[in-house]
């Protein structure tokens, strides 16, 4: 059977809804991602490893802006970071990440087409006599 609701906890169907402790990191992951930079970041590192300068250059952010954000985004465990001589570089730990963007991306994509057609039909009628 398929669990219907995504708040249904699939480990114990008993208990209803996940506790507040599991709703609590699910809102603190969407926090992560609600940051224009850190998915800036994540899309620049899409490509494969990068260090510091690189991903300064492919997103156009600032040395201390991408440090904190990377800092951040390893300790939640979206990216890794991997010693290598003088360099450090980061890539994408948990590439499922990406499922999850294409998802957003192809429901938004929905609302926008609809929000469209929409306004297509109220120029429509605002033309007509």
């Amino acid at each position: 059977m398929v669990n219907p609701s995504p708040f249904v906890n699939p480990f114990n169907p008993h208990e209803g809804v996940l506790s507040e402790g599991a709703l609590a990191a699910i809102a603190d992951f969407f926090k992560l991602l609600s940051e224009p930079s850190r998915l800036k970041i994540l899309c620049t590192l899409k490509g494969g490893p990068k260090n510091v300068t690189e991903i300064m250059e492919s997103s156009g952010l600032g040395q201390a802006n991408v440090s904190k954000h990377l800092k951040l985004m390893a300790r939640a465990g979206l990216v890794r970071r991997t010693p290598q001589g003088t360099n450090a570089y980061y890539e994408i730990a948990n590439p499922s990440i990406f499922a999850l963007c294409d998802l957003v991306c192809a429901t938004l994509s929905a609302q926008f087409q609809e929000q469209a057609e929409n306004l297509a039909g109220l120029h429509a009628f605002k033309q007509s006599p």
